[in-house]
């Protein structure tokens, strides 16, 4: 019994002690837990990407692709119409002005005659024949009358010579005897009119199969040229830019065979916005790049067209583009590879600055009204307003508000705020 008074006595201390154990778990677990949230909650520092402001040369650009021609091309046409012989000469070959024979024309067969019209040119063609025979005839009749005149002249020119006859009646022969001369020379003029327009009229009929053919009509035509072979000649010092016909066949007078040019003489094409092209001014320089070369090409702007012209882009825009002319300036030497209608990429310089404080425009952003960056300073991001200079589609020049050397966020994150902890992203 004792025992068991002992025993419920030490219960209620037991109990109490519990309780003091539970309340300082209770605190301890609170504690743990307060310390998780306050390293969960606290700011840690945003990894970004940093740019340095440096000084050196800025170039603003207008951008384009272009285009090489040669400079002076020439089309080579058919002069007459007629049947152009096979042309033998490849794009590239070399030509020389007044010598090279570029193309050979020569007289294209007759076009065969309907019924009418056959009828009609055999008719005439007798009818020809007709009037050479009535032209003979008259000269026959115009012949013996001549004679008669001069021989009556002859004998009253004796009978002047004694005194028988009057110098009147002599006069008046002698001039019926040349009348009679003349006649007979009239005559003759007739008869030979009326040849040729017999000629003529048996021309009309000949047949296509009665003009003379090639003997071998696939064959090289360089050493068989006929005498009615008209010869066309290179205009100018060259090469063979395009051939625009090739086989053998009948053209019109007109009809373009050849284009020739001296592939040396080079310029370049580039069609711009026109929003751009009134940026540009002749005389400007220009960087010529992604032409095939490891080096890139000088160039300089000749000429800017006065009218543009509509044209559609890929995504089916309409856009008003302008012609900017450019020469090459650097020798044929380092562009010799460059040939007649070839792709390049052009950068004309429309203004440069050898000394600006630049910085990458991936940095800026708007601020209110104003350009700002987030300058890096001493591992926190700090907002600042700047004023900007020209600037292209990579750089901007700073004319204050940033020093040379300051680093500045790249691509600022849309939390970013001012006084942020930032480091260098990798790091």
């Amino acid at each position: 019994m004792p025992r068991l008074r002992d025993s419920l006595r030490r219960i209620p201390a037991f109990f109490g002690r519990l309780g003091f154990l539970k309340k300082r778990s209770v605190l301890f677990g609170a504690a743990v837990v307060l310390v998780l949230l306050l390293v969960a909650l606290w700011p840690r520092a945003m990894e970004v990407d940093l740019a340095t402001a440096t000084v050196g040369e800025l170039l603003v650009t207008v951008d384009e692709e272009g285009e090489t021609r040669v400079r002076e091309r020439y089309m080579v046409s058919a002069p007459a119409a007629g049947e152009i012989r096979r042309i033998e000469l490849e794009p590239g070959d070399p030509v020389e002005a007044g010598r090279t024979v570029v193309a050979r024309l020569r007289p294209s067969a007759p076009v065969p005659l309907d019924v009418r019209t056959r009828a009609e040119t055999e008719a005439a063609m007798q009818a020809a024949q007709a009037a050479l025979g009535r032209a003979q005839a008259e000269r026959a009749r115009a012949a013996t009358v001549a004679t008669r005149a001069q021989q009556r002249y002859a004998r009253l020119r004796d009978l002047q010579d004694s005194g028988a006859i009057a110098r009147d009646t002599m006069e008046a022969q002698q001039a019926e005897a040349q009348a009679a001369r003349d006649a007979v020379e009239s005559a003759e003029h007739a008869v030979e009119q009326a040849r040729h327009e017999l000629a003529a009229a048996r021309a009309r009929l000949i047949r296509q199969g009665a003009v003379a053919e090639d003997p071998a009509p696939d064959a090289s035509d360089a050493g068989d040229i006929d005498g009615d072979d008209l010869l066309v000649f290179a205009p100018v010092d060259g090469v063979v830019l395009r051939r625009l016909r090739e086989s053998r066949g009948v053209v019109p007078a007109g009809a373009e065979l050849l284009e020739v040019g001296d592939a040396r003489g080079l310029e370049i094409v580039s069609d711009l916005l026109s929003s751009e092209a009134v940026g540009v001014s002749s005389g400007d320089p220009v960087r010529i790049e992604q032409w095939g070369g490891g080096e890139t090409l000088r160039g300089r702007v000749r000429r800017i067209e006065p009218a543009g012209f509509l044209k559609i882009s890929a995504l089916g825009v309409e856009e008003q583009r302008v012609n900017v002319i450019i020469d090459f300036e650097d020798p044929v030497e380092a562009r010799e590879a460059l040939g007649d209608a070839y792709r390049v990429e052009v950068r004309i310089v429309v203004w440069q600055k050898p000394d600006a404080l630049k910085l990458p425009v991936g940095s800026l952003f708007r601020e209110g009204g104003d350009w700002a960056v987030f300058v890096a300073e001493d591992g926190r991001a700090r907002l600042r307003t700047l004023t900007l200079g020209p600037r292209n589609d990579r750089e901007a020049e700073v004319e204050e508000g940033l020093r040379e050397g300051e680093q500045v966020v790249l691509y600022p994150a849309d939390d970013l705020r001012d006084g942020a902890r930032i480091k260098p992203r990798g790091d």
